[in-house]
Formats: structure tokens, sequence, C-alpha cells
């Protein structure tokens, strides 16, 4: 990688952002930096389906599979084995498990590791299908693995779920693996691997025709998405301190790939701003399930609405913004140069 002057620019800003965030921890209450926490997790997940759905155009459903891999994996691996004896109740923790102990950065290496190698096994019969097709059968293989994890209780603990997991994922640490994500995926998309993977989602027939061998690409696209999916399952599992298979329905897909289509198929920086705007506002809209006190009257709380509203904004940008906030543009700083110059002419 050159140092050119954005570069410079990219690495001093990377750096500023994390003294920030030094220095905020001390001033940030509980809920603020459970908050900003979970927006860099987020954005881990959105900047993962983005590779696969947005850069590849594979319309894959089954993102919430590998961050159940990752979050089980991870928690196994940083539980310690006094731990593990005690919470296994329905039937004993089988070994090499039980005596499994690593540092948290390598079991958060080791999620992404599992969730990539089971997407290969995924990938091999699934891939050669398309568009609809390919979205239900991930879907299927998401619910597959969910309900392994719900019987395979000698690994997992079954339906009690893992509670207790050592909370290692700091704001740090999550800001930190944020950013690997977001370098690794920058510098594979805006090379000549990335060219392939946008000719592949834009024209298939014409990237065969051209000599590329497309399923390979695809495998490999899809492994890597998978891979950072279990980072972040990695990361979210720490976050939360409890993990049970009801977390990873649809419904976490779902968000997921709203995160990507709210901010723009094909767009780091959309991917980062949907996820970023879209948390804050899932968190923001629980006001309205509680009671308000206007002081003169007191307004009863209405339980799920806050869905509803979360629906009809999501159904706003459908039908009115339908390429996301960013398209598939990128924030970049020959942009912001080039938009000062014209805001000073």
């Amino acid at each position: 990688m050159r140092l050119n002057g954005s570069n410079l620019l990219n690495i001093l800003l990377m750096g500023l952002g994390g003294l920030a965030l030094f220095y905020a921890e001390a001033f940030l209450g509980d809920y603020q930096i459970y908050i900003a926490k979970l927006i860099f997790i987020n954005i881990i997940l959105a900047l993962s389906l983005n590779l696969i759905y947005g850069f590849t155009g594979l319309f894959s459903l089954g993102h919430a599979g590998f961050i159940a891999i990752g979050a089980y994996v991870s928690a196994l691996c940083i539980l310690t084995p006094e731990q593990k004896e005690i919470m296994w109740i329905l039937e004993p923790i089988i070994w090499p498990v039980s005596e499994l102990f690593t540092p948290f950065w390598v079991s958060v290496l080791a999620g992404g590791l599992v969730a990539a190698l089971l997407a290969v096994l995924i990938a091999v019969p699934v891939l050669r299908l398309g568009d609809d097709y390919l979205g239900i059968a991930t879907l299927g293989f998401a619910e597959i693995i969910r309900v392994l994890i719900v019987n395979a209780t000698p690994i997992t603990n079954g339906s009690l779920g893992i509670k207790g997991i050592p909370a290692h994922a700091t704001l740090l640490s999550c800001y930190a693996w944020m950013l690997f994500t977001l370098v690794v995926l920058v510098r594979i998309v805006f090379s000549n691997y990335g060219n392939v993977l946008r000719c592949i989602r834009d024209n298939e027939i014409a990237a065969r025709v051209m000599g590329i061998n497309v399923f390979r690409y695809k495998v490999l696209s899809f492994c890597l998405g998978a891979f950072f999916a279990g980072v972040g399952g990695a990361l979210l599992g720490s976050h939360l301190s409890t993990i049970d298979p009801k977390m990873f329905n649809f419904l976490l897909t779902f968000n997921v790939l709203m995160f990507v289509v709210a901010g723009g198929l094909g767009s780091f920086t959309g991917s980062i701003l949907g996820a970023t705007v879209i948390t804050i506002l899932l968190e923001w809209l629980r006001a309205i399930e509680e009671p308000m006190n206007l002081g003169f009257v007191e307004l009863p709380g209405i339980p799920g609405m806050r869905m509803v509203v979360f629906s009809l904004v999501l159904l706003a940008i459908i039908l009115y913004r339908r390429e996301g906030i960013m398209g598939t543009r990128e924030l970049t700083w020959k942009g912001i140069r080039a938009l000062a110059q014209r805001g000073r002419a």
C-alpha cells in the first residue's frame, strides 16, 4: 500500500477515532457505550453481507447462521473450564471443548475461521443456484445450523444457551475489529479481485465468456463474507454476555440486510451509514413502547409499535430512495475536496 496523501489522511482519521474513543469511555455512560459497541458490530455484519450481496450479487439469507457459529465458537474459547462444568447441566460438555481456553482475539479469529469453513461446505452445493433459489437455500442452511445448535447439547448447551460470557468486547476492541474488517474488504474490493466480483454481479454470462472461473470467485467471496460474519458474531456474543439459539433466527439476517439495503448495495460508506442510522433509530424508537408522562396526562406505552414505525420508515426508503443512502457511491477525500471547491465556486 502506497502512503499517498489520501492513505495518510485515512490513517490519521482512524488514529484520531481510536484516541477519541479511548477518552470517551471516561465520559460516556454505560448505555451510550453499549450502543456505540453495537454500532461497530453491526457495521462489521453489514460490510460482510455487502461483500456477498452488494459486490458479488449473491442473494444470501443465511447470514444469521454464520453469526451464530462465530458467537458460539468464541464463547466456547473464552469460557474457563470451571464455568463450562457448572453451566452444562442438561448433559456434560464433551472433551476437548471442556478444556478449550484461548485469548479473546484468538477466539474471534477462530469464530471467523469456523464460519468460513462451514461456508465452504454450504457454498459447493448451493452457489450453483441463482437469485431466489439461492436465497431460499441459504435460508434453509441457516435454519439447519440453528437446529443443530439446539440439539448439540454436549457442545452448545442446547436450548439453554450460554450465559456469563466474559465481556472482552470493549469499545476500543470493537472499533479495532471494525477497522480491520473495513481495511481488508476495501483493499480486496478495489483491486483486480474486486473488479472480477463486480463483473460477475453485473453480467455473469459475460464473465464466463471472458474466461473467469465464476464459481471459484463466488465461493471465495461467500467464504470471506462468512468469515467476517463470524467475527461479528464473536464480538456480539461477548458484548451481550448471553447467547441462545433463538437469537439467530431470520430476523437477525433481515436486520443485517436492512443495514445494507438502506445504506446502498455496493457501497462500504453506505453500509457504515446504514448500520449506524438504523441501530440508533431502533434504540430511539423504544421510547414509543414505554409510558410517556406529558405533565397533564400520561400516555400508555404501545407494545410492538417500535417495529411498526421502523417498518414505515423502511417503506419510505424503498419508495423514495430505492438505491439507499449512498447508492453505489463512496465517500472519498477526492470527492470531499471536489464538493469543497464547488461550494467555494
